[in-house]
């Protein structure tokens, strides 16, 4: 068993985990490729991954390491898991990630909104690091 940060995780799960995200990363959804091509270099003023094992037991479909935002793009496969997925942002809360999640129809019908979406919480993530790195620029947001 290896020990990570929040969990302890066999090192076979890690590697099926990895795996399975590999294989995601290669084989995106198209609303999944459309958002990532539209956030990748900084073009939100952070850094974006894609399909990131989380926690030994999740992938998250982007992440932003640097404000601890996961992105989930929520198309046809989410539809009826509400409450599993309620159970998987619960548990990326309580090891400090914020999730913030966007519809595939969004995203490929008015990706500036899904965008914006996305902006707005990169931006609070931003304010909250720089606030809690004692660096507050005086401007003021909303939590």
């Amino acid at each position: 068993m290896r020990e990570g940060r929040f969990t302890r995780v066999s090192v076979h799960r890690e590697r099926v985990l990895d795996e399975r995200a590999a294989g995601m990363r290669r084989t995106p959804t198209t609303s999944e490729a459309r958002l990532f091509e539209a956030v990748r270099g900084r073009r939100l003023g952070v850094g974006f991954r894609r399909q990131v094992p989380l926690l030994g037991r999740f992938i998250a479909d982007l992440l932003a390491p640097e404000v601890r935002l996961v992105v989930e793009v929520d198309g046809g496969v989410h539809d009826g898991r509400a409450a599993a997925d309620e159970r998987r942002d619960r548990a990326l809360a309580r090891a400090g990630y914020r999730v913030v999640r966007v519809r595939a129809e969004l995203v490929m019908h008015d990706l500036p909104a899904a965008l914006a979406i996305i902006a707005a919480a990169v931006e609070r993530g931003l304010c909250s690091a720089h606030f809690s790195e004692g660096r507050a620029s005086g401007e003021s947001f909303q939590p």
